[in-house]
């Protein structure tokens, strides 16, 4: 585990790289990225979507927001902080992203439900951002949507209320009957039927 010093250089770096790339269009392109692993730094995103370097919340909303930009989810389920030149691993205890609110548009399996996350980005659930339910901590469901890459939100309590209030019935890929919602013509479960 790296040093407070190393996690200090590690910041200003990883500060100045994502403000270099805040000022392109879109995302920068972090899943092209290549960079050598640089170690972790101790950096988590908590359930409750707060950041925290070294225990302490950053409360700069705006490196929040520049650090979301640069983050890339790999195949091995670790989250890093990526630039063209260094990649450093840190902790996500739910996702990195929270999934705060949903609006359905349309009705039946022609409905989109477009997701809204705390960062701001807006994704419409399908194909290319499926939603899913997974058992959390305290065995209350934990529902997600994928965001960009590997990284998805954990969608709020109030949001996920939202969606079950929409759900209606049908069948999972097992064929056992769920309660679920549509959006762009694919149906997810969210949990058994009633």
């Amino acid at each position: 585990m790296a040093g407070p010093d190393h996690d200090q250089d590690a910041m200003q770096s990883l500060m100045k790289a994502a403000e270099a790339a805040s000022g392109a269009q879109g995302y920068p392109p972090v899943e092209r990225w290549n960079p050598a692993y640089c170690g972790e730094m101790d950096l988590v995103i908590r359930r409750d979507g707060s950041w925290q370097h070294e225990g302490t919340r950053i409360g700069r909303e705006r490196m929040v927001r520049l650090f979301a930009r640069i983050l890339r989810k790999d195949a091995d389920g670790e989250t890093y902080l990526v630039t063209p030149v260094e990649k450093i691993r840190i902790k996500v205890e739910a996702a990195p992203f929270l999934a705060v609110a949903v609006e359905r548009s349309g009705e039946g399996r022609g409905q989109t439900l477009a997701f809204r996350t705390n960062m701001d980005d807006a994704v419409i659930a399908g194909p290319d951002h499926p939603v899913r339910v997974a058992a959390g901590p305290d065995g209350a469901p934990d529902p997600y949507v994928l965001i960009r890459g590997r990284l998805e939100a954990l969608i709020t309590r109030a949001a996920f209320y939202d969606l079950a209030a929409m759900a209606v019935p049908g069948e999972d890929r097992d064929g056992q009957a769920v309660m679920g919602v549509w959006s762009q013509g694919v149906f997810f479960p969210l949990g058994p039927a009633a």
